[in-house]
């Protein structure tokens, strides 16, 4: 439940300096959780030491503590916080910017286990869950309902919405729906000194004092661990028809993208595919694409009457240049238009064997400027840059495919992707729309906000975890 206190602060004696091994901190740790719920084979917590991103340096836990309940996650942070332990918070690590990486001699807090829906309200709207339930999982749940929840990351399927909050991620959808900051009404925290403290509501408005919960959202789990959400619902639409426009040029592409946005269309997905990424879905899994294909937009409406809606962006595409534009009949053939859009990592993936995968946001006016810019990237490091976008926020997700075991290529891919932040930044955009910055773009985050920027942002950070334990190394 979400709780409205804020617990009193714990006695001094019980955060003063200790001598820490490993022995005595698995001590510590086992007089308030079960022994099934503390891992110290390095064998196997080794397995917890990062998530999915490339270039990511990640130390060794000490141990790696499963919590169920938010008492347990309490006597962690108690703990960590007497023996000036650095505690990293985790979810399913389906992550991409090291931001659940280990640091070295940590504990590594995994929430999986704390995985139950505690309410689904069809009159308030609204969902109240632990940290560890699974984004799909939730999402089904409330659909019995008559309900949805709309942030879906493209790991919906594995990814965990105490992740999704640490990332602030976004999805598909969130053209029309936004991103998971938008949904979450109030945050049950454990602090870092072990205090239990409840943000926001579960109102439908609320403007009481700072929105703390809103800091907490995106915070990589550097200020506290959620261990309870309170999320918002909205009704289910109806089922979404899908449109695909072929074109002989990304310029054309997202000048198409340009004429759908300022007519005031509100599509409930909007996704560009540039050429590269056609063909390695082509190579992957002969969907028979056209090679002339330079871009491919899908677009999607899940209004009453989206027949007429797809006619009406089917008409901007030809306007803008397109070649061919193909409108889904009915639920299935959407699905079927839609698997190249889903296919387009693993396509990607297939090229090199390796792939590393940005998500700059420029505005949307510049999205051209945007696929132009990362041609030139890819030519001059000599390397295969497909460009996945959510177009219609502006959202590219350009992926440097790579051979990890050639450390020329690598080196080449690693200086692609940072020509790609800078070519983001200088088009008026931000270093991540959805990922985070983990330790992957933590340098680029002091170049976006400035110095003074960094200095705020640091003093919430001691505000919040003076001893600075929480997920060091990360942000800043």
């Amino acid at each position: 439940m979400i709780m409205s206190r804020i617990e009193a602060r714990p006695d001094e004696d019980t955060v003063a300096a200790a001598t820490v091994t490993p022995g005595s901190l698995a001590e510590r740790l086992l007089a308030g959780l079960p022994a099934e719920a503390v891992l110290t084979d390095p064998d196997v917590t080794s397995s917890y030491a990062h998530d999915m991103a490339s270039f990511c340096e990640a130390g060794t836990p000490a141990a790696v503590v499963l919590p169920r309940t938010v008492e347990q996650v309490q006597h962690v942070m108690r703990v960590a916080t007497a023996l000036r332990v650095p505690v990293v918070p985790q979810g399913a690590r389906t992550g991409l910017s090291g931001a659940a990486n280990a640091s070295e001699g940590c504990i590594v807090l995994s929430l999986v286990k704390m995985d139950r829906i505690l309410e689904i309200s069809p009159v308030d709207r609204i969902a109240v869950v632990e940290p560890g339930v699974v984004n799909a999982t939730l999402s089904r749940a409330v659909g019995e309902h008559g309900l949805y929840y709309p942030p879906d990351p493209s790991s919906w399927e594995m990814c965990t919405i105490g992740g999704n909050i640490g990332t602030a991620s976004g999805g598909l959808c969130c053209v029309k729906y936004g991103v998971t900051a938008e949904y979450v009404l109030g945050l049950d925290v454990v602090l870092a000194d072990g205090r239990l403290m409840s943000t926001g509501r579960r109102t439908a408005k609320g403007v009481a004092g700072y929105d703390l919960t809103r800091l907490f959202v995106g915070s990589e789990g550097s200020l506290g661990i959620v261990v309870g959400a309170v999320l918002a619902l909205k009704p289910q639409p109806p089922q979404q028809l899908v449109l695909v426009a072929e074109f002989a040029s990304a310029t054309a592409a997202c000048d198409a993208i340009c004429r759908i946005m300022e007519g005031g269309h509100v599509p409930s997905l909007l996704e560009l595919m540039d050429r590269t990424t056609v063909k390695a879905v082509n190579d992957m899994a002969h969907m028979g694409l056209p090679e002339s294909t330079e871009a491919l937009l899908l677009a999607a409406f899940d209004t009453p009457d989206p027949g007429t809606d797809l006619a009406a962006v089917g008409a901007l595409c030809e306007a803008a240049g397109a070649t061919q534009v193909v409108p889904a009949e009915d639920a299935a053939e959407s699905e079927l238009l839609l698997q190249a859009r889903r296919m387009s990592l693993t396509g990607l993936e297939a090229v090199k064997g390796t792939t590393m995968i940005d998500d700059v946001c420029v505005p949307r006016s510049r999205l051209a400027e945007m696929l132009e810019g990362v041609d030139r990237i890819a030519a001059k490091h000599r390397l295969t840059i497909g460009v996945v976008a959510h177009a219609g926020d502006g959202n590219t997700h350009p992926t440097v495919c790579f051979d990890a075991g050639d450390p020329d290529e690598s080196r080449r891919a690693r200086e692609s992707f940072e020509e790609i932040m800078a070519l983001g930044l200088e088009l008026g955009g931000t270093i991540t729309g959805e990922h985070g910055v983990g330790v992957l773009k933590k340098e680029w985050l002091a170049r976006e906000i400035g110095p003074v920027g960094v200095e705020m942002q640091r003093a919430v950070k001691a505000a919040f975890d003076p001893l600075h334990l929480l997920n060091p190394g990360k942000l800043f």
